[in-house]
C-alpha cells in the first residue's frame, strides 16, 4: 500500500466502510495527536449507535467466511 497519509487512511476506511453499508459518522483525523510533535497520529473511529454497530459487525463477519 506504500505510505499514505493519515488523512488519506481514514478517507479510504470511510470509503471501505461505506461499501459495506457502516457509517461511523465521527470518523476523524485526531486532532490532538495530529498536532503533535510525534510522527504518529491516530485514527478516532468514534461512537455509533447500536444498528450501525451491527452492520460492522456483520461486515466482519463476511470477511472471516
Amino acid at each position: 500500500m506504500g505510505m499514505l497519509s493519515v488523512e488519506q487512511v481514514v478517507n479510504q476506511l470511510r470509503d471501505e466502510l461505506g461499501r459495506v453499508g457502516v457509517v461511523l459518522p465521527s470518523l476523524r483525523v485526531d486532532p490532538v495527536t495530529a498536532a503533535s510533535e510525534l510522527p504518529h497520529p491516530l485514527v478516532e473511529l468514534g461512537r455509533c449507535n447500536v444498528d450501525t454497530a451491527m452492520r460492522l459487525v456483520a461486515a466482519l463477519h463476511e470477511v472471516r467466511r
